[in-house]
């Protein structure tokens, strides 16, 4: 587990663009059965991959796209375990991954991102390929 004051800033990171942390099983439940519209699922991380890729890559495809996800959440991986280990029960049959981006719609997962989507790419690759599922989804 990682002590709170590393993790604070890239917790922030995704909070300060409007995301919903979501630290327990229930409040993962909560958000995504049978919730209407479009959720994105950010599964964080401290890796510099979700640093320098992940989470400029989402907060610049939010800035861009003509297409939102209705609600904005993430859990974070080595910290909020309960959170993600529930986020990942939703996110099968894709085997766990952190960073990930899950989006779904009517409480349905129709899009996902794993890490090795992630990995060897830039953040504006990201952000283009999720303009264009927002674009697809939302």
């Amino acid at each position: 587990m990682y002590p709170e004051p590393l993790v604070a800033p890239m917790r922030q990171d995704l909070t300060v663009a409007g995301f919903k942390e979501l630290k327990s099983a229930a409040e993962v439940d909560k958000e995504l059965t049978d919730h209407k519209g479009t959720t994105l699922l950010v599964i964080n991380s401290v890796c510099g991959c979700a640093a320098g890729a992940a989470r400029p890559g989402i907060k610049w495809a939010l800035q861009q796209s003509g297409k939102k996800p209705d609600h904005l959440t993430t859990v974070f991986a080595g910290v909020d375990k309960e959170a993600v280990a529930k986020a990942r029960e939703y996110t099968l049959p894709y085997p766990p991954s952190s960073p990930a981006i899950a989006l779904f719609k009517d409480g349905e997962l129709v899009h996902f991102v794993e890490r090795h989507h992630i990995e060897g790419r830039n953040a504006q690759m990201i952000g283009e390929h999720l303009v264009e599922v927002f674009d697809e989804f939302c």
